[in-house]
């Protein structure tokens, strides 16, 4: 199905307000001309948004993006579309560089036949011991440019995001040099907020899962949190109601406002299957309903909540309204990752990734990669 018009939708347009029209594709872009042989869609009463990007998570369906094989990326890639979230940037964990290695030449290869893989968050290896997480500390590593520039070359450019603890050994002089290779930021660190000040000042530009295995504020040590909104950088949250407080939320929206916000999923394998035990970096993890934890009980393991429930969550149940939810969705992750040109907006020119949302923000249909899908086909 190459040519679709989507007529009386409640179109998310680039002014990031919604405006009721009509939306013409061609050969999967969106365009000015009203194509000929055209399939119809009657998206009356239904909120019309630009398709979603997860910039962090780890799997979903039982498939880790480490696994590194061609039947893994197409089971998280397919589980993803069917829930809204048309492209994605998934997260690697903290493993040696030769599986490292292996993972970037297998999402190369992939990222060449589904335009849906269109990065990397190389999450680890260069963290900090003290706040680890769920992350392995068997393989942390000091931060080094020489890996992360191999790791690049061997991923065909894919890596967008580069993690690091900014009070390890060498860490500002490595994002110095990392800097031109992908979008620096801080990540499983323990630092202060002047260290945090100089790592920004240094070409850091991005927070990973704010709050989560970071110091928090506090009035008289105020932390890398307080050093990323003084610095400009823009911030992922996790919005499965478990990892972060919905007043907390809210604060962060209003603190760094809707333009730096990017929601994100961090889901692991458990995303999408019910309870039981799974597997995260080649740790055991205990999911129950919203949680997953370590065999402790206690540390998160990632999320179980895919980024369109999230989205769902903020409008929903924390408050935020949804024309702030989708740009936090869509627009900022696209733009994060240097690729908002292409990606992000209902605007001609763009990739036609759209989603359908009906008055409770559930999934009506999907348009994704020339096809349209409606949700029931993927029940």
């Amino acid at each position: 199905m190459k040519n679709i018009i989507i007529d009386n939708g409640i179109i998310f347009r680039p002014d990031n307000k919604f405006h009721t029209g009509t939306i013409a594709i061609s050969n999967g872009r969106i365009t000015n001309d009203i194509p000929e042989n055209a399939i119809r869609i009657n998206a009356e009463g239904l909120y019309v948004i630009p398709g979603l990007t997860d910039i962090h998570f780890h799997g979903c369906m039982g498939h880790d993006f480490c696994e590194g094989t061609h039947e893994a990326f197409t089971a998280i890639a397919e589980y993803e579309a069917m829930n809204g979230i048309t492209t994605i940037c998934p997260a690697t964990m903290t493993l040696p560089e030769n599986d490292l290695t292996r993972i970037m030449r297998a999402a190369k290869s992939f990222s060449r036949e589904n335009s849906a893989l269109i990065g990397i968050n190389l999450e680890g290896p260069f963290i900090s011991r003290q706040k680890k997480g769920a992350q392995n500390p068997a393989y942390i590593v000091p931060p080094d440019v020489e890996m992360l520039r191999r790791l690049q070359g061997e991923s065909g450019g894919l890596i967008r995001v580069a993690t690091v603890a900014p009070e390890t050994d060498g860490a500002i002089s490595f994002i110095e040099d990392a800097k031109s290779l992908a979008k620096i930021s801080i990540a499983h660190t323990a630092c202060d907020y002047d260290t945090a000040k100089i790592a920004f000042e240094a070409g850091a530009s991005h927070v990973t899962h704010l709050y989560n295995a970071m110091n928090g504020i506090n009035h008289r040590n105020p932390g890398p949190i307080v050093a990323a909104l003084e610095s400009g950088a823009m911030a992922e949250l996790i919005c499965d109601g478990v990892h972060i407080h919905p007043a907390v939320v809210r604060m962060t929206m209003k603190l760094f406002g809707a333009d730096r916000v990017i929601f994100i999923s961090d889901s692991l394998e458990a995303a999408g299957m019910p309870d039981g035990e799974y597997t995260l970096g080649g740790q055991k993890v205990i999911k129950h309903g919203r949680r997953a934890t370590l065999e402790d009980g206690m540390t998160l393991a990632g999320s179980v909540t895919n980024l369109m429930e999230c989205m769902r969550l903020t409008v929903t149940e924390m408050g935020i309204p949804l024309e702030d939810a989708v740009k936090c969705a869509c627009v900022n992750p696209v733009k994060a990752i240097g690729l908002d040109g292409v990606y992000g907006r209902i605007e001609t020119g763009r990739a036609a990734n759209i989603v359908m949302l009906d008055g409770d923000l559930n999934v009506s249909g999907v348009i994704y990669r020339s096809n349209h899908f409606r949700s029931r086909a993927f029940s």
